[in-house]
């Protein structure tokens, strides 16, 4: 998937943004087909024909944008008109899911954000509002996650909230962003261009007029220099350092403080005491200092930039493996339509090569699925009739008939990409420390240059301004905003792209300290593929009779154990009740049977068996009771991961305590724990008994990882400090866990535990490196030893080495070999 997005010539005739290349989507308006550049203006501009309202387009003026200028107004009816199309089902099922019977939630692309405070800003702003139940804001990839009671404010009402503070809410679309990604990339690069060529032209006009100082210059020589240097450099001011002047207005109207507010005044203040100084022929100019310090802040911004958007194509890419199209069958005739048609039921063909288009089940065929994008497993795995399948994966082998499942925003690629969203958007303390610490640093940095400038306008009134100026920029914490944010963002890419997605804020800080990592045994330390070992018939009942009946009981488990006898189904069983952890009890054939422990199963016949009763003490065994007697022996058998024993021996090796914590009460339990040297096994134990001796190991000091797979393992995976599920498990299990597994690989639980760590070491690094910094440079600018110029650039580099020391996250510590 290339990152980079090219683009036509062509703009969207709904939206007016540059069409990328490849993009073919179309509406029909005023009888002519317009061409729009994704599919979420179609849908919009569908709507607004088949509204009557196509005179819009005629009355519009410029593109459908909010100009910064229209901040706190009340929003023209065009763009009033706009908005509310957003509230139509049609649209919103792209972007909009339903949270709950009354609440829905939705994605959005905000642009204007530019730090921390503005992130505060929107969310305190919208949780304002009159419905809205949460709004959560990503600094890093600027998307917005926010949930609303619809029966009490609509979605139009919440975008026009966003655009009445200064900023612009799109629905989160990969193609849309990419396009806004590639604007705010190009409009970067004008206004660092603008301000590079500007320094360098002001420069040299300043090098005339300081050797002039020295060497002596004539006043009307002196003057013109002083007005070329003003023409080169207003354009900087007024147009490169324009955004720092819309964000500071933006900031001080709400009532919050951000570092782009002493970076303003800084600015606008030192080009217009010069502006007065040329006019009046008096005092001195510094627009070179000016133009420096804006082009310096422009490139520490731009590259910031530059590693935020490669954080949010990750995201992109994940979203963009759905093909634009899909081949339907409508009695037994195939039709190329869009993907974004396909609704639940659908019947489609996927040749070899193809991408499959939303989630389903295989009608038909086998085949075999490359799902390396992901699992970051690279080798494809085998799909038969009745495997389910994800959109996004890719056909290897042979053509396959789909039934679609899931589309659009319930499709499971999507579920990733809400859970990616939320890791990036719960903060972890450190994160949260760091933001308010900035916070009250741009109140400390303004009240502090307050008081230098009253002192120095005591002892040197002509030097006064310009020490004050390069205290507000020398102080600007831009370091320690982004200190947090740009390690945890690395972190958690990488380990995405290893395949360990981390849905969960906090748990690279848990990791980092973990002592125990407690694990499952059927699904996570084997391989959950349980077959069927052997079959002891016990009563009158042949073989395959008690396997079909074990096959009815089990069809209504999700138990790793119930695949053992799916094939031997032939019978459906009623009154199905599940114990979980202990087994099932219906009835077949009219007759009740219980399947399961032995323990359980026995009680229907007013027996006591135990494991201890069963043929032999190999293996796992279960056991089928009607309510007169013991009716079959089950012995199972299933196979350790491959990597299992190496990712004992490398977390034991780094300090980590590992332990069995099952519901199985088997001898293959310590077979297992045997095989792979645990240091400590806890078996025959309940779902509640597993959350008890997790919140009491954790009682006693210990930070635990609980690793599992099952619904039985979902009370202990949400009372667990960190939970991680396997790829394989429930979607119950993943929504309960703090990370998913989607690789299977145990081996990168170690992986994620030393990145962690690095990630821990690099967050203190770059916060100590921004507050030594800052505590090391007031002093110097307040005493005058650092000049406007010298401040731009120690505050772009100190910006640029937290930036370049998180960089080192994006890579996977190497691993050292296990004895």
């Amino acid at each position: 998937m290339n990152q980079h997005v090219q683009m036509t010539d062509e703009a969207c005739f709904h939206c007016g943004q540059e069409i990328p290349e490849g993009t073919h989507f179309t509406a029909i308006i005023s009888g002519k087909p317009r061409s729009m550049c994704c599919p979420g203006c179609k849908a919009v501009a569908e709507t607004i024909a088949a509204g009557g309202l196509e005179h819009y387009y005629k009355h519009r003026t410029g593109d459908s944008f909010i100009a910064p200028e229209l901040t706190g107004k009340d929003l023209p009816s065009n763009v009033q008109a706009e908005l509310q199309l957003y509230d139509n089902e049609n649209i919103q099922k792209e972007f909009v899911i339903d949270a709950s019977d009354t609440e829905k939630e939705a994605t959005l692309v905000i642009e204007g954000i530019t730090c921390a405070a503005c992130v505060w800003l929107l969310e305190h702003h919208l949780v304002k509002q009159d419905g809205v139940a949460q709004a959560s804001v990503n600094l890093t990839n600027h998307r917005a996650r926010i949930r609303w009671n619809n029966d009490e404010i609509s979605l139009s009402n919440i975008m026009g909230a966003i655009y009445k503070i200064g900023y612009q809410g799109h629905p989160y679309h990969p193609d849309k962003e990419e396009q806004l990604l590639e604007q705010e990339k190009k409009r970067a690069i004008r206004r660092l261009g603008l301000a590079g060529l500007g320094m360098m032209q002001v420069m040299m006009l300043s090098i005339a007029l300081y050797a002039g100082a020295f060497q002596g210059i004539e006043a009307k020589y002196a003057q013109f220099l002083r007005w070329a240097s003003l023409i080169i450099a207003t354009p900087v001011v007024l147009y490169s350092a324009r955004p720092f002047f819309i964000a500071a207005f933006r900031d001080l109207k709400s009532r919050s403080l951000s570092m782009d507010v002493p970076v303003s005044i800084a600015i606008g203040g030192a080009y217009l005491a010069s502006v007065w100084a040329t006019f009046t022929a008096s005092g001195e100019t510094y627009f070179d200092s000016v133009t420096m310090f804006t082009f310096f802040l422009l490139i520490g911004r731009y590259l910031e930039m530059q590693a935020r958007h490669r954080t949010g194509r990750a995201g992109n890419a994940l979203m963009n493996l759905l093909p634009t199209s899909a081949i339907k069958l409508n009695n037994d005739t195939e039709e190329l339509i869009p993907a974004t048609e396909l609704v639940p039921g659908d019947i489609v063909i996927i040749k070899p090569g193809h991408t499959v288009p939303s989630d389903g089940y295989i009608l038909s065929g086998h085949t075999s699925i490359d799902e390396s994008a992901l699992t970051g497993e690279y080798l494809p795995v085998s799909r038969q009739e009745g495997d389910h399948i994800i959109g996004g994966t890719i056909n290897v082998e042979n053509p396959i008939k789909l039934k679609v499942s899931e589309v659009g925003a319930n499709t499971k690629l999507s579920a990733i990409v809400r859970l990616l969203d939320r890791a990036h958007e719960e903060k972890p303390t450190v994160a949260k420390v760091a933001d308010k610490v900035a916070s009250y640093f741009v109140a400390a940095v303004l009240v502090t240059a307050t008081v230098v400038s009253y002192i120095w306008w005591q002892i040197e009134p002509k030097d006064a301004f310009w020490i004050t100026l390069s205290v507000l920029v020398v102080t600007c914490p831009c370091a320690l905003s982004l200190a947090t944010p740009t390690a945890l963002t690395a972190a958690t890419g990488t380990l995405r792209q290893a395949g360990l997605l981390i849905t969960r804020g906090h748990v690279l800080e848990s990791l980092a300290s973990a002592t125990h990592v407690v694990f499952d045994k059927t699904g996570t330390l084997t391989e959950g593929n349980l077959t069927l070992k052997k079959t002891v018939p016990l009563a009158d009942l042949d073989s395959p009779k008690v396997l079909q009946i074990a096959a009815a009981l089990e069809a209504h488990s999700e138990h790793p154990i119930a695949k053992a006898f799916h094939r031997y189904k032939e019978t459906n069983a009623a009154d199905v009740n599940v114990t979980v952890g202990q087994g099932l009890e219906g009835k077949v054939d009219g007759k009740i049977y219980r399947i399961g422990k032995p323990e359980y199963a026995s009680q229907l016949c007013h027996q006591a068996l135990s494991n201890t009763d069963a043929p032999d003490n190999h293996g796992q065994w279960l056991l089928l009771c009607d309510q007169n007697a013991p009716v079959a022996w089950f012995s199972l058998n299933d196979q350790l991961r491959k990597d299992a024993k190496l990712t004992i021996k490398r977390l034991k090796s780094i300090g980590i305590t590992t332990e069995i914590l099952t519901g199985d009460s088997s001898a293959a339990v310590q077979e297992v724990s045997s095989a792979l040297d645990i240091d400590k096994t806890t078996a025959n134990v309940s779902p509640q008994e597993k959350l008890s001796y997790i919140q009491k190991l954790q009682e006693q000091g210990a930070k635990v990882v609980m690793v599992g797979d099952g619904i039985n393992d979902i009370p202990v995976l949400a009372g667990a400090q960190t939970s991680i599920a396997m790829g394989s498990a429930t979607d119950l299990a993943k929504t309960n866990a703090d990370a998913v597994l989607i690789s299977s690989e145990l081996a990168k639980l170690a992986d994620a535990v030393l990145l962690a760590r690095k990630t821990r070491v690099i967050i203190k690094e770059n916060l100590g490196w921004s507050l030594f910094y800052n505590i090391t440079a007031l002093p110097l600018a307040a005493t005058g030893f650092i000049a406007p110029y010298m401040a731009a650039i120690g505050m772009s580099a100190s910006s640029l080495v937290v930036v370049g020391n998180a960089l080192r996250l994006t890579k996977l510590i190497r691993r050292k070999p296990v004895k």
